[in-house]
């Protein structure tokens, strides 16, 4: 008798309900393109064989140094894991996997869409081209902190942590493709950054969108360029992340606002981007050293 085929998902909210819990976090509602992120703490338990065409799967590992023991099925191959936190899993699209552990914990679902993965690199890639290989619990340190910085954005800012999260994805996209997959890219050094028509046309369509919830993809677009290169060649230029530096134009436009004293601090929040007042507080206060209040009142 034949063995059952694994049950395709085609849909990231599809997946949740096979879990006895459903998620304490997700970022279905967070606005992120090409990535998304369920934190869970499940017990004991069993998991059906699954694959899924549209995306790949990540689970990174947050339960700490206790030991937990899973059977598990990955195309096709069969493994017993000693899984402690830190530790991922990698499921590449179409891979069917299946897994029981023996006690609870708690761990970071995360899918990456094979375009955005396969074009973090090269804008023109084709997701055939670069394929990720099947890994059972492995150690990744790094993978480990950003599924940490992707649960902690969510947390704290989930409505302003798309470019956040799109940037950090594409990393994640090229460490993964560096370490885990069947070819390696060719990663080019640039030191001059942008040109300064370049630097000047995203900056400009920065400004005009502050109020807008922009993504790494949008913003490479402009030149054109790969998201990974962009990135990188952003930082050059100004010295500062694009979330940095997005973070500094809305302080900045809400400061001169704030100084007019025509709105109250909530609407200038809105009206340059923030997701609250609070965020607006906590960044002005971060980069200015007095609330928002205090530069109404001067």
């Amino acid at each position: 008798m034949s063995e059952q085929k694994p049950l395709v998902i085609t849909k990231e909210d599809d997946i949740l309900p096979l879990f006895p819990r459903l998620p304490i976090l997700t970022s279905l509602q967070a606005g992120w393109h090409g990535i998304s992120l369920a934190y869970m703490c499940q017990p004991a338990s069993t998991f059906p064989e699954v694959s899924t065409p549209q995306w790949h799967s990540l689970i990174v590992f947050t339960h700490g140094a206790r030991v937990i023991h899973a059977e598990r099925k990955m195309d096709g191959r069969r493994h017993r894991d000693a899984v402690l936190g830190g530790d991922m899993l990698i499921t590449p699209v179409n891979v069917g996997h299946q897994a029981a552990w023996d006690a609870e914990g708690d761990f970071i679902l995360l899918a990456i869409q094979p375009e955005i993965f396969a074009r973090a690199v090269d804008e023109t890639a084709d997701t055939e081209q670069i394929e990720l290989i099947p890994h059972f619990a492995t150690a990744d340190p790094l993978v480990y902190q950003m599924g940490l910085a992707l649960k902690g954005i969510l947390e704290s800012n989930p409505s302003g942590s798309r470019l956040y999260a799109e940037t950090m994805a594409n990393a994640l996209s090229v460490h993964l493709m560096q370490h885990y997959a069947t070819r390696k890219p060719i990663l080019k050094a640039y030191k001059n950054g942008l040109s300064q028509r370049q630097l000047e046309q995203v900056i400009d369509y920065i400004h005009e969108h502050l109020d807008q919830n922009l993504g790494l993809a949008e913003l490479a677009t402009l030149i054109p360029m790969s998201p990974h290169y962009f990135s990188q060649l952003f930082k050059q230029s100004t010295g500062m992340t694009l979330h940095k530096y997005v973070i500094h134009c809305r302080v900045k436009r809400a400061y001169e606002l704030l100084l007019k004293r025509e709105m109250a601090i909530s609407e200038i929040a809105h009206l340059v981007g923030f997701a609250s007042q609070s965020h607006l507080n906590f960044h002005c206060k971060r980069l200015m050293g007095v609330t928002p209040k205090a530069i109404q009142q001067r």
